[in-house]
């Protein structure tokens, strides 16, 4: 069950980071909810076999959702008839705020709130299609212009049990300043729990927006890359980050990374690398040799040294 009697905390689905290894630590650091990488219903549709590794979950996650993009009902359906065959997932959730070229040429992610009728259309199929308790969808403020309350009372006529809102529109894409005022009208708009999400760092941030928008929770995801312990830091106020607690958490993550990818593991944990080890004393070096090597000894050696 997702539980709204308390702030919810949630982990925002990220393309290439928040995978079943990365889920896998947050859930180490007590966050609620989390959520799979964006998965094309195209590719859920047409090639299951391949894609619904995507969706795999960690016997950690409990609750967890799943979600997809898309513009087609009939693709949207056959997606989620296959994720239904699939035992652990709570919510199946609509992307309609992902501002990459790609997806919005597909006519989905942010481009969805450019044709909200479609947008309904395509909350109502989830709903109605889905053997799962909860569909949700998270949306941006707008396409080019503001209109997140409109947004936002469509999501909840078309069935949406729950919302998260990332306080940006598609034109700013990931810069400029997140309008947390205009989070705030959209929870005073609507009946359903409203998360909040969008540049959310540190804890003092997290009750900032808190005591702006009154929101039923709060999604976090860049903000966690580097900085799992973020949502131990917001639920206790405060958690000590010593270089012991990094380093058992890298070593961690790597295993995870290795045990689910196999050997390219290693190659797609470099990125995290650069993120966990920024700002420490050898930082530069470390990252020059993470880029060169492919063993999982060495690499280990070099975690254990750089986080003493």
């Amino acid at each position: 069950m997702i539980d709204f009697s308390k702030t919810l905390l949630v982990l925002a689905p990220l393309a290439g980071y928040t995978d079943l290894p990365f889920r896998s630590v947050v859930k180490r650091f007590g966050v609620d909810l989390t959520v799979s990488e964006m998965i094309s219903s195209n590719a859920l549709a047409y090639n299951p076999k391949k894609t619904l590794k995507l969706a795999e979950k960690s016997p950690l996650e409990n609750p967890y959702s799943v979600q997809i993009n898309g513009y087609s009902e009939d693709v949207i359906t056959k997606a989620v008839h296959v994720l239904n065959g699939m035992e652990g997932i709570d919510c199946i959730d609509l992307n309609c705020g992902c501002p990459a070229p790609q997806v919005v040429g597909n006519n989905s992610g942010s481009a969805l709130l450019k044709n909200l009728p479609q947008m309904s259309k395509l909350i109502q199929t989830i709903k109605q299609e889905s053997n799962k308790r909860y569909t949700s969808a998270k949306i941006r403020l707008g396409f080019e212009r503001k209109h997140g309350e409109e947004i936002a009372k469509i999501c909840e006529d078309s069935g949406a049990d729950f919302i998260a809102v990332h306080g940006r529109t598609r034109s700013q894409k990931f810069g400029g300043e997140v309008d947390f005022e205009e989070i705030a009208k959209i929870k005073e708009a609507v009946n359903i729990p409203v998360i909040a999400n969008g540049d959310i760092t540190s804890y003092e941030k997290a009750m900032e927006v808190l005591k702006i928008t009154k929101c039923d929770g709060l999604m976090i995801g860049r903000g966690a890359i580097g900085a799992p312990w973020i949502f131990r830091q917001i639920k206790d106020g405060s958690c000590e980050v010593t270089s012991s607690l990094k380093r058992d958490v890298v070593l961690a993550h790597l295993e995870a990374m290795v045990e689910f990818h196999g050997q390219r593991g290693v190659v797609m944990f470099r990125k995290h690398l650069h993120t966990y080890s920024k700002g420490i004393d050898g930082a530069a070096s470390f990252r020059d040799f993470v880029n060169h090597t492919e063993d999982v000894t060495e690499l280990k050696k070099a975690i254990s040294e750089l986080f003493t």
